[in-house]
């Protein structure tokens, strides 16, 4: 069997991804939302997260300005506008006000959250590392707090996280299982 190259998409090899809404603010404070796959916890001791931003986004300008973004964790319901927020640019579109959603204040950053969204993670970056076209902002978790229908005994089944595939194509986490 010939394998297709996937030099250009390797980063599908290892899909579904779990897709995730991060906030930044401006230096006026003006809210933006960008819609990203790649993110990941870095470090438990000191509690680290790490979002791959592209140097040509939005986000990225106000990563730079101000240091501190909060990733927010959607659900399966928030598909829609989950790919609204990643396929139009902050510069130009008050993802806001065009996708609905709605922002509270953070507990200890400036980036409000996403009250639709299930889960918060709020950081502040405390290192970045070029990569390629992307930069990967390490941020130093200052409050991380959930819905109780997650972290009851954090069973994936009673939530529909979102996963991005690729393009406009998602999934969710399927059944649990022990190993």
């Amino acid at each position: 069997m010939v394998k297709k190259d996937s030099i250009t998409s390797f980063w599908r090899i290892t899909a579904p991804h779990p897709a995730v809404l991060a906030t930044a603010v401006s230096k006026k404070g003006k809210p933006n939302i960008i819609s990203l796959a790649w993110a990941m916890p870095a470090s438990i001791k000191p509690p680290l997260f790490v979002i791959s931003v592209g140097k040509t986004r939005y986000t990225h300008q106000l990563l730079e300005e101000t240091g501190e973004y909060v990733v927010n964790v959607p659900t399966k319901e928030l598909a829609d506008k989950v790919q609204f927020c990643g396929s139009v640019s902050g510069r130009s579109v008050d993802k806001i006000a065009k996708s609905g959603l709605t922002l509270k204040p953070a507990k200890k950053v400036k980036p409000p959250i996403i009250a639709e969204c299930i889960a918060h993670i709020e950081c502040k970056v405390i290192n970045k590392v070029s990569a390629g076209d992307h930069t990967l902002f390490v941020g130093e978790v200052l409050a991380a707090y959930a819905e109780d229908a997650f972290t009851d005994k954090w069973d994936i089944s009673k939530v529909k996280l979102l996963q991005h595939v690729g393009v406009n194509t998602y999934s969710t986490p399927s059944e649990p299982f022990n190993a």
